[in-house]
């Protein structure tokens, strides 16, 4: 049976990541960010490589009428949804108490809102036809006191977290993908003046952690971290005072 997977934030990065790998195995794909000539360029790419039907939908989703277009196309019983992951993200790079609250309100809008307006979308339609995957990519921010970006980050882990228990049992598979660092465009997008003075080990790659991300939600887990340097790490955040946490994430919490 043909799938067809919807993906937020697929121009760039992880996003471009998990359609790439999504059309080698004959996904059909919806292809969501606000670069529309960007996403048709990538749409003909997949399409020569592949053979797979490709749609694409430019949205703005820090934008209710973008929000409202993308969860139309969630909602069509006719050519459903079977896969939505939910990748959009962009970080604020000013400490909080020197950062614009319009920019903290619109990171909050994409990282927390815009996947429970989206799950809320297709969950119904999931339900009914007894099937559905949906990944959200969150970060290990969240399990550290990694200023705003962390919060909107364990939000949607305990989001996630609680779907994937309440519709289990009835179809729908619900992981949450944490990623640390990541060799993308994320930190240009910021404005960051400079990238974090961190060894190459610090940096995961990005193919790897969409095929972990994806080998999860096939598999049913509940929260996948990725990848192994930060599997080893991340207890730890369970150990250290926060404000010693807090210290280390000064600057993750903007880059991660």
């Amino acid at each position: 049976m043909t799938r067809t997977a919807l993906i937020t934030g697929a121009s760039t990065g992880l996003g471009l990541e998990f359609a790439d790998q999504l059309a080698a195995k004959r996904v059909g794909l919806v292809l969501v960010a606000r670069d529309e000539a960007r996403l048709e360029a990538i749409a003909a790419r997949l399409r020569d490589r592949y053979g797979v039907r490709v749609e694409v939908l430019a949205a703005d989703l820090t934008e209710e009428p973008g929000q409202d277009r993308v969860a139309a196309r969630l909602q069509l019983d006719d050519d459903p949804v079977d896969i939505l992951i939910n990748n959009a993200g962009f970080g604020v790079y000013d400490g909080f108490e020197a950062s614009d609250l319009a920019d903290e309100r619109r990171l909050h809008e994409l990282l927390s809102w815009v996947p429970l307006r989206l799950c809320h979308a297709a969950v119904p339609g999931m339900l009914r036809r007894g099937r559905g995957w949906i990944l959200n990519v969150a970060s290990v921010a969240a399990f550290t006191p990694a200023g705003s970006y962390g919060a909107a980050k364990a939000g949607l882990v305990s989001l996630s977290r609680s779907l994937r228990a309440r519709y289990r049992r009835r179809g729908v598979r619900v992981t949450v993908l944490c990623p640390g660092l990541l060799d993308t465009e994320f930190h240009e997008r910021m404005g960051a003046d400079h990238l974090p003075a961190l060894p190459r080990l610090a940096w995961a790659p990005v193919a790897r952690v969409a095929r972990e991300g994806l080998r999860g939600l096939h598999r049913g887990r509940r929260v996948v971290v990725s990848d192994w340097r930060y599997r080893l790490t991340t207890p730890l955040t369970r150990a250290l005072p926060d404000r010693l946490l807090e210290r280390l994430t000064t600057t993750n919490d903007r880059d991660a």
